[in-house]
């Protein structure tokens, strides 16, 4: 009797996790790692320049800012970031969109920036009409870039100074003014308590007065007496 050749039957081992599920999951790991790095550039950077904390050309069109913006705070936002840091981060770019939507704030950065270039372009002899593409530009080192950056960073930084100062001096004002008032106040009050005083004491001023003058007619009769 003949009997057949078993094969036998093969089954493919289940696998734990597909190479689908690795490549998501490291996707994820990714973007939240680079959401990490962005709200570390955005706390580093410099607060006083919004340029730099949405990390995006001084030439860019409102449209333009409005949209990095957006998209900066839908990567980074607190919901989506485990960073510790990314409340603050998230302010930062509130903070840095509202300066630039501002145009009189704008304005007055840019012309700080063009006032850092002119005087960045002096010091290297440049002419003040040198384009940015410029090879003589292109040949610095550190980069026209880097040294414009630190120029206006520098510029910034006395602005704000300045603008401290000129607070806490004006506090001061505010405070000398204040004080002359407490005093002018308090001087009116004393007067008033002194007038007050004075006449709550006439009537007895009056009576000692009269007391004084009784007095003296008195002795005056009674001596008049004595010698007649």
């Amino acid at each position: 009797m003949s009997t057949g050749t078993s094969t036998p039957s093969s089954s493919k081992t289940p696998t734990s996790t597909s190479d689908t599920d690795i490549e998501q999951l490291l996707s994820r790991e990714a973007s939240a790692f680079q959401r990490e790095l962005e709200v570390e550039r955005i706390l580093k950077a410099f607060k006083l320049n919004p340029y730099d904390i949405l990390d995006i050309d001084e030439s860019s069109k409102p449209e333009g800012i409005k949209r990095r913006y957006r998209q900066l705070s839908l990567f980074i936002h607190p919901d989506k970031t485990p960073h510790a840091r990314a409340p603050d981060a998230f302010d930062l770019l509130k903070k840095a969109e509202s300066e630039l939507s501002d145009t009189a704030k704008r304005e007055a950065l840019d012309a700080t920036i063009a006032e850092a270039r002119l005087q960045l372009l002096r010091s290297h002899g440049f002419s003040t009409s040198t384009q940015d593409d410029d090879s003589k530009l292109r040949g610095l080192v550190p980069s026209f870039k880097v040294q414009l950056r630190a120029k206006v960073k520098d510029l910034l930084i006395e602005e704000e100074v300045r603008r401290r100062k000129a607070i806490k001096m004006n506090l001061a004002n505010e405070g000398l003014e204040a004080r002359k008032k407490e005093e002018e106040v308090a001087t009116r009050k004393r007067k008033a308590e002194e007038d007050k005083t004075w006449e709550e004491s006439r009537e007895t001023r009056v009576d000692s007065w009269r007391s004084f003058n009784n007095t003296a007619k008195k002795k005056k009769k009674t001596k008049a007496q004595i010698l007649g």
